[in-house]
């Protein structure tokens, strides 16, 4: 679906209440973001997007810059206060491809420079198909990398903390530039680590060969390294398949499990299995 596309006729606002760089200072910035919701009717559920506006400029031809960004709370909201979520925002910055030039991504800008008591104009909550499975005995394996993990964030802290029956097993494959940049899992911010002692929950964690030469990171050899158990979980039919990151994330998977499968038929027969079952989500920008 384009952003063109996305009903913003009834826009909000929103406070800022907290926001903190969780990356190194030597590395890209991403912040986490803290946003109290005006808005008495504004309900979401764990895996859905929130839009961001921006007043665009006359010779732009829209009224406003839109940009998605995933909810990063459980339906609890943080602090289990439901009138506020949190976002994970990276600070973008974009190539033009004629000139060459690096312009600042406007709407990124816009959320990393505001401070506690800004004003943020916002509409949603949008999209229904990427949430945890109700049954607490299907397995989740999750594959984000940059800030694709900011709904995962939210599913563990719904599954953990509101659905402490949860008996299925949850793999996290995550991947990012450096040690800093694993997003709520470095010392800056260790959101998730909090659920390493769940008897059910494993994170493998992937990192860029060449970081500081912008070399992509390398979460398909993470895979690949434990493809037995991914592999597993895959023929599972209570397993539940989500990826969140880049585009170009879905076509090195699936080249991962074409290796694990045997053959690119047996991959593409499982895979449009899971599709047709509802068990294989994405959630892709850029």
């Amino acid at each position: 679906m384009k952003l063109t596309e996305y009903d913003i006729s009834n826009p909000f606002t929103a406070t800022v209440t907290k926001s903190e760089r969780i990356t190194d200072e030597n590395t890209d910035e991403v912040r986490h973001i803290n946003l109290r919701i005006h808005h008495p009717s504004f309900q979401f559920i764990e895996g859905q997007s929130v839009g961001v506006l921006v007043e665009a400029p006359p010779v732009f031809g829209n009224e406003n810059y839109l940009r998605l960004y995933s909810i990063a709370s459980s339906r609890r909201g943080e602090a289990e206060d439901a009138a506020e979520i949190s976002l994970c925002v990276r600070r973008c910055f974009l190539i033009d491809d004629i000139s060459g030039e690096r312009h600042p991504g406007v709407v990124s800008h816009h959320l990393c420079d505001a401070r506690p008591g800004d004003q943020i104009r916002m509409t949603g909550p949008y999209g229904r198909h990427f949430m945890p499975p109700r049954d607490p005995t299907c397995n989740l394996l999750m594959i984000g990398v940059g800030t694709g993990i900011a709904p995962f964030r939210a599913f563990l802290k719904h599954i953990y903390e509101d659905r402490q029956e949860w008996q299925g097993k949850i793999r996290l494959f995550y991947g990012a530039k450096t040690g800093m940049d694993l997003l709520y899992l470095n010392d800056k911010n260790g959101d998730l680590a909090t659920y390493y002692d769940e008897a059910t929950f494993k994170a493998f964690e992937a990192l860029s060969p060449r970081p500081h030469f912008d070399v992509p990171v390398d979460i398909s050899s993470t895979i690949a390294d434990n493809a037995a158990e991914a592999w597993d979980l895959i023929q599972d039919p209570k397993t539940h398949v989500y990826i969140s990151g880049l585009s170009r994330l879905e076509e090195d998977l699936d080249q991962v499990f074409t290796d694990a499968a045997g053959t690119l038929e047996v991959w593409e027969a499982v895979k449009a299995e899971m599709i047709e079952q509802g068990r294989w989500s994405t959630l892709f920008y850029g």
